[in-house]
């Protein structure tokens, strides 16, 4: 898989919880960003993952940076 295609499954969910917390519908997203509302629940269900393009449509539609969902990892230690 190439990086467009992966983006956790929990990215969805924290989406999801961050869509949750603020009051902003499914639907409204759906519609914002051009997706079927279908995928969209189930990416923010944490059954389908969102490609990169996917992704960044929702950050923006949220007017969010595109670090807003990811957790930094900590850089590999090479002996």
């Amino acid at each position: 898989m190439n990086l467009r295609e992966v983006i956790t499954l929990e990215i969805g969910v924290k989406i999801n919880n961050y869509l949750k917390s603020n009051g902003i519908s499914q639907s409204f997203l759906s519609s914002k960003i051009g997706m079927n509302p279908s995928k969209l629940n189930l990416a923010l269900n944490g059954k389908r993952k969102l490609n990169l393009s996917e992704y960044e449509s929702i950050c923006w539609a949220l007017g969010v940076g595109v670090e807003m969902f990811l957790e930094p990892k900590a850089p590999v230690e090479q002996t």
